[in-house]
């Protein structure tokens, strides 16, 4: 499942991320972003969802959260 499909408010582990862009997968990483982090989905709109991972709060679009699978 993707973190478009997760609910509100619960802690999930990243399993992996598929992107084939080097570039993304290097700025997901620099934000802690990457397999085995936890990650929590704080609210969903219509163009993505914020998450909080560690101490940061993010609001990534949807293809970014189409890509992280938890």
């Amino acid at each position: 499942m993707t973190l478009l499909d997760a609910r509100e408010g619960e802690e999930y582990i990243i399993q992996k991320i598929t992107t084939d862009d080097e570039d993304l997968e290097a700025f997901l990483f620099s934000l802690g972003c990457y397999s085995g982090e936890p990650i929590t989905v704080v609210s969903h709109s219509k163009g993505g969802c914020v998450v909080s991972i560690k101490d940061g709060r993010y609001n990534i679009d949807t293809d970014l959260a189409q890509a992280i699978s938890i």
